[in-house]
């Protein structure tokens, strides 16, 4: 399988319909989120990341800067491409876009089903559980190290 990440600017509306297209599938048909809580307030000035496997988008992520933190958000792989490294990918170029920008700490809150995934990817837990769009979450946070 051939996949690929590109960064995506709120201007580049037909690739940025690629992201909500796959957010929709997986978490509006999929996990019963509703269309209102999906698309929210920040999607204008976040800097959005599409994976795609040839033209078609199988992925999609988020990421905002705040509170001296980057932001991660809304991630999501197809059904049909979940362990596929997909993900990883995703989040590969979401924290190195991270430090481009000069940000040295993530923060996230994955839905505890995919917690295991964030902490293979050094994320460690920050919160207790709390719920968000009726799914229970953690926070997980990561400093980036010089390296990666």
């Amino acid at each position: 399988m051939n996949v690929t990440v590109k960064e995506i600017s709120p201007e580049q509306q037909l690739e940025l319909n690629d992201a909500f297209k796959v957010r929709f599938e997986v978490f509006v048909q999929e996990q019963n989120v509703s269309e209102e809580e999906e698309v929210d307030e920040y999607e204008e000035t976040a800097l959005h990341f599409v994976a795609y496997e040839d033209s078609r988008p199988v992925g999609a992520g988020r990421l905002r800067f705040a509170d001296g933190y980057g932001k991660v958000e809304r991630i999501c792989v197809l059904a049909s491409h979940r362990h596929t490294g997909a993900g990883r990918l995703i989040m590969e170029a979401v924290e190195q876009k991270a430090k481009t920008e000069g940000f040295h700490s993530m923060k996230l809150n994955a839905q505890i089903s995919a917690s295991g995934f964030y902490k293979k990817l050094g994320y460690h837990v920050t919160s207790g559980e709390f719920m968000d769009a009726g799914i229970p979450h953690l926070e997980m946070k990561k400093t980036l190290s010089a390296e990666s």
